[in-house]
Parts: structure tokens; C-alpha cells; sequence
């Protein structure tokens, strides 16, 4: 590459959203400029109508291909450029479309290492059957880290779509995201309760799951109730937590993340996040949407970047190990599950 500067692409999401708006206004920052090469991946006239409609004025330069990119500019890559009406406020088929196409362009390019990192639009999610998703979606903050074992299911069927096997492939994502994409050496890891009091999933399928992570040498404790977890504070004392289900990590990360969040895909080879909000239909073309999160996702992409760097490198060449690792017992106590409350609560410090 021929700047030194972290290339940043960002998919423009879906048309009719915030997508723009978000995406303009966190580059009205020249700062910005200085701490990457952004590359959207968008559409010119799309953009352009956009940026009347909300009367922005962020500058930017439409380019063909990734190579063209401009280290000190806001770049536009032309993903398609046929005609595409916006309709503010409302999800259509063309504007999804449009989404995918920007998508699939930036993947393309991505195969090529032709940028670094990758920063998805907010879209909507996708309907019909829920996928197996072998990555581990993790939402991030400057107060918590929450990754979901299940995305997208309905509350009948979460109970049968864990299973002690996911949970601790779950927990070992987590466990190395933490040390590879946050440099957090030990971390430590709570994983919570299916249910709010201890039943058959606790204790046939989630301890056994924080056993068998311990057994990997994962510093694993729960499970714990969710309430009690998060009412008294308790994600203080670790670095991620282990959520169940969408409702169960995302209801209280939202109340804890009032400024922004971000949303990461742990492992998978490349560096991809996205803002932790959708296209917000509601208040698209209104001029109000809050470009923090996208801001942060940026920002969390370069971090992530720049760790796993650091991270690897000592990794290609390592030294012999001398000496056997072990976790200090105090700590296994420290945040041990109560035997008379068993799956409810840490102990007292």
C-alpha cells in the first residue's frame, strides 16, 4: 500500500437509513482524516442526495477502485451507479439491495487485502431461519463487553440451541478476542444463566460449558442470573460476559452504553465491526441521527487493527515456554458461584 495510514472501508448500509447521514457527519471531523484512509463504499449519487438532503458539506473524492484511495481524503468508491430512488424512512427491497451490493464489493476487495479493516452500514437484519453463525458477535462499550452464544432466535427456541459444546466455543472466541483484538492478558470471563433460577440448562449444559472452558485454561465463572448480575454491578470484575440470547446481553448493554456502542465479529480472519444500531428508519432524513457509534466503530476497527498486530508478531517467532501457567486459587474463589445460591451470585470481596 502506498500510505502508511490504516485503510478504513465503510458500506454505506441501507439507502433509505441513517447510513450517510452517520457516515458524513463523523468525517466532518478532519481529525478523522488523520487517523486513517477511509474508503466508503456507497454510491455517488446516492451520496450526493443524501448530503443535500441533510446539508452537509463533508468533502469527498469519488474514485473507481481501492487503489485510488486518497490518504488525506474522504473517498467514495463507486460500488453501482444506476439510478436509485431514496425514500426516506422506508425499507424497500432496491435500498437493501443496494446495501448488498456495496457489501459485496467491499468483500471482494477485502480477498485482495486492498484496505485493513472493515466498518459495516447499519442494515436490517436478515429475515427467515436464523443461520449458524460460527463467529461470535460481541458488543463493545468503554463500560462492558457482552458476547451472545445465540443471535436472532426466538425465545422458544434458545434453550434448544444451546449446548455445552457452543457455549464453551463461544466462551474460547471471547476468551481470544480479548487477548488478540483488546490486549487484555488474563481475561476473565462471566457467563450467564439461561434461566432465573437454576434449572436442567444450568446445570446439564451451561456449568459443565464453564468447566470444560476452565479445562482450556480460560478463566471461566457462572453461570450467574442475569438480573442479579448486572443489577449489582457485578460485570465490574470481568473483562467479557457470555450472554445466552440477543434480549439477555442486549438490553443491559444498551442501558449501560448510553453514548455509543459497537458491535465486533470475533473469529473470523478479518477486522469488521459496525455500528450498534440499525438503519433507524424512524429518523432517517430528519438530520438528527447520532454519528457516535459509527465514530466508535471506526475508532474500535483501528484499535483492533493494531493489537492483533502487536500480538501477532512476537506469536510468528516465540520464545520456549519455561515454566507452567497456572491460575492463582484466590482468583477461582474471589468469583466463585455461592454453594447455598448456586448459579446466582459472585462473592463478597
Amino acid at each position: 500500500m502506498e500510505d502508511r495510514k490504516i485503510r478504513v472501508a465503510i458500506t454505506h448500509g441501507d439507502t433509505n437509513g441513517i447510513g450517510y447521514e452517520v457516515i458524513l457527519k463523523a468525517f466532518e471531523d478532519p481529525m478523522m482524516l488523520e487517523l486513517c484512509t477511509p474508503i466508503i463504499y456507497g454510491a455517488p449519487k446516492v451520496a450526493a442526495f443524501h448530503r443535500k438532503a441533510m446539508q452537509l458539506e463533508t468533502p469527498y473524492t469519488i474514485i473507481k477502485n481501492a487503489e485510488e484511495a486518497h490518504a488525506d481524503k474522504l473517498n467514495l468508491l463507486a460500488t453501482f451507479d444506476d439510478e436509485l430512488k431514496v425514500e426516506f424512512g422506508q425499507p424497500t427491497e432496491e435500498s437493501a439491495q443496494a446495501a448488498r451490493k456495496a457489501l459485496a464489493r467491499a468483500k471482494e476487495d477485502l480477498q485482495k487485502r486492498l484496505f485493513d479493516v472493515l466498518v459495516m452500514g447499519p442494515v436490517q437484519p436478515a429475515t427467515g431461519p436464523a443461520k449458524e453463525d460460527k463467529a461470535l458477535t460481541v458488543m463493545v462499550s468503554d463500560r462492558v463487553r457482552i458476547g451472545l452464544v445465540t443471535t436472532h432466535l426466538p425465545i422458544k427456541e434458545v434453550a434448544q440451541a444451546i449446548t455445552t459444546e457452543k457455549i464453551a466455543e463461544k466462551g474460547r472466541i471471547l476468551h481470544t478476542s480479548l487477548k488478540r483484538d483488546f490486549r487484555i492478558s488474563n481475561p476473565r470471563i462471566a457467563v450467564l444463566a439461561l434461566n432465573p433460577q437454576p434449572g436442567t440448562e444450568e446445570e446439564q449444559i451451561i456449568a459443565p460449558a464453564v468447566a470444560e472452558m476452565e479445562n482450556l485454561g480460560i478463566q471461566a465463572y457462572g453461570p450467574y442470573a442475569a438480573d442479579e448480575f448486572f443489577g449489582n454491578e457485578y460485570y465490574g470484575d470481568f473483562d467479557g460476559v457470555l450472554a445466552m440470547y440477543d434480549d439477555q446481553g442486549n438490553v443491559p448493554f444498551k442501558t449501560l452504553s448510553l453514548e455509543y456502542g459497537v458491535k465486533l465479529k470475533a473469529g473470523i480472519s478479518a477486522v469488521c465491526t459496525t455500528p450498534d444500531h440499525g438503519p433507524e428508519f424512524d429518523i432517517a432524513g430528519k438530520g438528527v441521527a447520532d454519528e457516535q457509534s459509527l465514530r466508535h466503530a471506526v475508532y474500535t476497527a483501528i484499535d483492533m487493527f493494531r493489537h492483533r498486530r502487536e500480538y501477532d508478531e512476537p506469536m510468528g517467532n516465540p520464545l520456549p515456554k519455561l515454566y507452567h501457567e497456572r491460575r492463582e486459587e484466590g482468583e477461582k474463589a474471589r468469583f466463585a458461584v455461592k454453594a447455598k445460591d448456586q448459579f446466582s451470585t459472585p462473592l463478597e470481596k
